[in-house]
């Protein structure tokens, strides 16, 4: 099974060096992992290229976008079967690829699977045994989790026919995990593994919040709002 690991970058030189390595020893040369940098100012461009690996693709957005269009790119330059996604400033265990796939394989109605994973800070200390512990418990469905989201995007990989669902992103939704994580509990099929397969950074410059680290109540009602809107908008076009 190809598999295509989607990545977007942004100034993301402290840790992206760390994050490709765990990533690419588990990959066979067949697989691919699409990097966007979405207009870093830093050297994560310059750390990508020294790799001169091939199955490394690097798109350089021309000018700042943010996280959704940066991840949409990504994942419309994707060729594999199974599509992982991933941060630039996490670290991946040794058996994440191995046994996400292996779900894939025993399983042919699983369409996304996820992982726990452990939180660390920017000093690779971890400070958390499980994510799902400070979150709470993963709970699937579409309406637990337009209430509370459980689906954390860089432990999560689906098959590639979910594309079909996903795509386009809307550009008002507040991240990609959420609505990844709906439509595929609408339309298909999601497995969570309950121990970690990965390593979670926590630090200053995080895109997403922590686990704990809620919004406020106007922003969470606002999201959620604009979220359902474009549900029922992308429901009624799949059908």
């Amino acid at each position: 099974m190809k598999i295509s690991v989607c990545m977007a970058a942004y100034n993301g030189s402290a840790y992206i060096k760390n994050q490709l390595s765990s990533i690419l020893k588990q990959l066979s040369d067949e697989d691919e992992i699409i990097i966007v940098d979405d207009a870093s100012t830093d050297q994560t461009v310059e750390i990508i290229q020294q790799w001169g690996d091939p199955r490394i693709l690097l798109i350089k957005n021309d000018r700042n976008k943010g996280v959704l269009q940066t991840f949409e790119r990504s994942l419309r330059h994707a060729k594999g079967e199974i599509i992982f996604l991933s941060d630039q400033d996490d670290i991946w265990l040794d058996n994440k690829v191995q046994e996400i796939i292996s779900i894939f394989q025993s399983d042919k109605d699983a369409t996304l699977v996820l992982s726990d994973a452990e939180v660390i800070n920017g000093d690779n200390e971890i400070i958390a045994k499980s994510y799902y512990e400070l979150r709470g418990t993963f709970v699937k469905g579409a309406i637990p989790n337009i209430i509370k989201n459980k689906y954390l995007g860089c432990c999560l990989a689906f098959r590639r026919e979910m594309l079909d669902y996903f795509l386009p992103l809307p550009k008002d939704i507040a991240m990609h995990d959420m609505w990844m994580g709906i439509l595929n509990d609408i339309y298909g099929k999601s497995i969570y593994i309950e121990k970690p397969l990965m390593q979670y950074r926590l630090h200053n410059s995080n895109a997403s919040r922590g686990p704990t680290n809620y919004a406020s109540l106007q922003q969470m009602i606002k999201w959620r709002l604009m979220l359902s809107k474009n549900l029922v908008k992308r429901l009624w076009e799949l059908h």
